[in-house]
């Protein structure tokens, strides 16, 4: 069994068996047929994955690995805010007739501040710290900017990132470690897609700052599984998992935006069960 498998399987059975229900409460989201879209939830869920153990994608079903990739580098690479730079169409409910997405998520990765030399982006600066300042306990990142709230189509959900640079004995290269924030998450449709995509992003910094990849911590502020989810997420648990896939980044870029989906991948990727398609989702 991999181990992100048997993480999410206890997660999904903790939030099921003592988590609290938000039905009958004032909510925000709200099915496509305007009916409330009421969740079961856990405050405070912490998940860890150790990267230099196995590659946390999970074998119950499929995550598209390039998919969440490209969405990644949309962000972090390209900084970009509109769909049209992205190869799939999770984001087309919130983006305007031009396809952005307002003042969220790449807008903010690309806003430049001053920083020691120069003028640096969040993303830059945090490359930089990391081969100039490895041990320092400033190298975070930051998309939840109040500011500029009111000029988001969506609030970021996973909005921070922290990185940790660990010397373990008797190893000369650098460990880099990451604690990714996230203040909601729909469990079904998003928890190992951002797992995957932030460990995708651990490697490749790792790699270019040439480092050894240690542990991604994935805090969830509020872990839900909304209720036309329950008999989805019921089933998918059941599952036999199958053992951890190898993940494969191209070793030969060294650069950070010289990257694409196309540099990652899998081998002996085998899933438990059919894909469950057409997850409804609540806006």
């Amino acid at each position: 069994m991999s181990k992100a498998d048997e993480i999410f399987i206890n997660m999904c059975r903790d939030i099921l068996e003592n988590g609290t229900s938000t039905e009958g409460e004032k909510v925000r989201p709200h099915w496509e047929d305007g009916t409330p879209a009421y969740t079961i939830k856990k405050f405070g869920v912490v998940n860890r994955y150790n990267l230099a153990e196995e590659f946390p994608i999970m074998t119950l079903r499929k995550t598209a690995l390039k998919s969440a990739t490209d969405e990644m580098l949309w962000i972090w690479q390209q900084k970009s805010n509109n769909i049209h730079d992205l190869h799939s169409h999770v984001w087309d409910e919130w983006a305007d007739e031009t396809g952005s997405i307002g003042k969220a998520y790449g807008y903010q990765m690309g806003i430049k501040h001053k920083y020691k030399e120069g003028w640096f982006d969040q993303v830059d600066r945090v490359i930089y710290d990391l081969k100039n300042n490895p041990f320092s306990r400033r190298i975070m990142t930051n998309m939840y900017v109040h500011q500029d709230l009111s000029e988001m189509h969506l609030y970021p959900c996973a909005y921070s990132m922290t990185f940790n640079v660990t010397q373990k004995k008797g190893d000369d290269r650098l460990t880099l470690n990451a604690v990714l924030n996230q203040r909601s998450q729909d469990v079904l449709a998003a928890n190992n897609w951002n797992v995957v995509q932030y460990s995708v992003l651990v490697h490749m910094l790792a790699q270019v700052c040439d480092m050894n990849v240690g542990e991604l911590v994935h805090v969830i502020a509020d872990a839900h599984i909304y209720d036309r989810h329950v008999d989805l997420i019921k089933e998918l648990i059941t599952r036999t998992p199958k053992p951890a896939p190898t993940f494969r980044l191209n070793p030969d870029v060294h650069d950070f935006y010289e990257f694409t989906r196309d540099d990652v991948s899998v081998e002996n990727y085998e899933v438990a069960g059919e894909q469950i398609k057409n997850i409804p989702i609540a806006v």
